[in-house]
C-alpha cells in the first residue's frame, strides 16, 4: 500500500492578495498548516486569500472545517477563493455545498483576477 501523501503549504503574496498552495492529502492529522496559512493577520482589514489546491488528491472533514472557519476569518471586503480544485477532492466540495460558499475558480490566475 502507497504511503499517504504529506501535506505542503506555501503562502506567497501576488498584488496584495496571499496565495497559498496545497499539495498533498488534507486530513485531521495534517490540517494545522492549512489552518495556519489561512489564518489571516491579526488585524487584516479585508483579507484577500487564492488557495491553489490542484495538488490535493484528498480533502476530509477537517480539510473542509478548515475552509469553512477561513472563509469566515475573511469576512467583508476580503474574501477567499479556491482555485485549480481537482476532480475528486471538488466533488467532495459540491457534496457539503462549500462550491456554493466559497467561489472555485479553473486557476489561480482567474481567481486572482475575477
Amino acid at each position: 500500500m502507497a504511503e499517504p501523501q504529506r501535506l505542503t503549504v506555501s503562502r506567497a503574496i501576488v498584488d496584495e492578495v496571499a496565495v497559498v498552495t496545497v499539495t498533498g492529502e488534507v486530513d485531521h492529522d495534517t490540517a494545522g498548516p492549512l489552518r495556519r496559512a489561512l489564518t489571516p493577520a491579526d488585524g487584516a482589514v479585508g483579507p484577500r486569500t487564492v488557495v491553489d489546491l490542484g495538488g490535493v488528491t484528498f480533502l476530509d472533514s477537517s480539510g473542509i472545517n478548515v475552509l469553512i472557519a477561513a472563509h469566515q476569518a475573511h469576512g467583508e471586503p476580503g474574501w477567499l477563493r479556491l482555485a485549480d480544485v481537482r476532480q475528486p477532492v471538488l466533488r467532495t466540495l459540491q457534496l457539503v455545498g462549500i462550491d456554493t460558499l466559497i467561489a472555485c475558480y479553473p486557476t489561480p490566475h482567474h481567481a486572482l483576477n475575477a
